[in-house]
């Protein structure tokens, strides 16, 4: 109950997310948990992928009704800070920066390109740098940010896996940039911090459907979507304050890149 004189307290606005990748699959997931948590979202699609009709009816059942949808190809130079503008000029400043696009190429070395390096950089490492230019003068300003990037299973240790020369490496740059951001975004309120996903492969199933599907981890069963969202909607809360320039492995205890 109120005392007399005491105020009720004003509650603050809502706090805007942009999700990169979010047309499908976990980032999908990712955007639709932060719904629910109370974030207005913006998320990034392409245009001649996946379309954002059924994430835009998922966050509006969430509670969502006014999400943005912006078409970027984030392996472009300037598509990610466009689409950074694009969400700011919509929604207002970014309180969380969630990086979740990135192609992988599993291929030997030996069949690679310099056009598929090339690719794998621009779409995973140039595109989390550029993120980062894009988001934090106004997250400086507001005294409050979180990025939360995606790095491969071991990338933290550039654990070798055959096949990912390329991506692993363009993987473990994420995380080495993340990690100094972190140190030097700080003071600001600001904190950065990776993801590292196991090998799930259905990217749709919930927690529930994947404790069903036998999987070569020491959990013996698969992760979902929802394994994923938690730990993302956890990093970018006010009680994460503390936890910063960490990798965390979702992973059911696997070591290895993948099953």
């Amino acid at each position: 109950m109120l005392r007399a004189g005491n105020k009720r307290p004003v509650p603050s606005p809502p706090r805007t997310a942009l999700v990169t990748g979010a047309a499908a699959g976990l980032a999908r997931g990712v955007a639709v948990t932060l719904a629910r948590a109370g974030y207005r979202i913006a998320f990034t699609y392409r245009e001649t992928g996946t379309q954002p009709a059924a994430t835009l009816a998922a966050l509006a059942e969430a509670g969502c009704a006014d999400a943005v949808a912006i078409p970027a190809d984030h392996g472009v130079s300037g598509e990610t800070a466009r689409a950074v503008v694009a969400a700011q000029t919509a929604l207002g400043a970014l309180a969380a920066f969630v990086h979740m696009v990135g192609p992988i190429v599993v291929r030997p070395f030996a069949r690679s390109t310099m056009d598929d390096y090339r690719m794998l950089v621009a779409g995973n490492l140039e595109s989390a740098v550029e993120g980062a230019f894009a988001v934090l003068p106004a997250m400086r300003e507001q005294r409050f940010g979180r990025l939360v990037y995606f790095g491969m299973n071991g990338s933290h240790l550039t654990q070798p896996a055959a096949g990912m020369s390329l991506y692993g490496a363009a993987k473990a740059g994420v995380v080495t940039f993340a990690r100094t951001l972190a140190l030097e975004e700080a003071k600001a309120g600001i904190t950065v911090n990776v993801v590292e996903p196991g090998d799930i492969r259905d990217k749709n199933v919930d927690r529930a459907g994947a404790l069903a599907i036998p999987a070569n981890n020491p959990t013996g069963h698969a992760g979902s979507w929802e394994d994923i969202a938690d730990v993302v909607r956890f990093l970018v809360s006010d009680e994460s304050s503390f936890i910063n320039g960490t990798t965390i492995g979702v992973n059911g205890g696997l070591v290895n890149p993948h099953e």
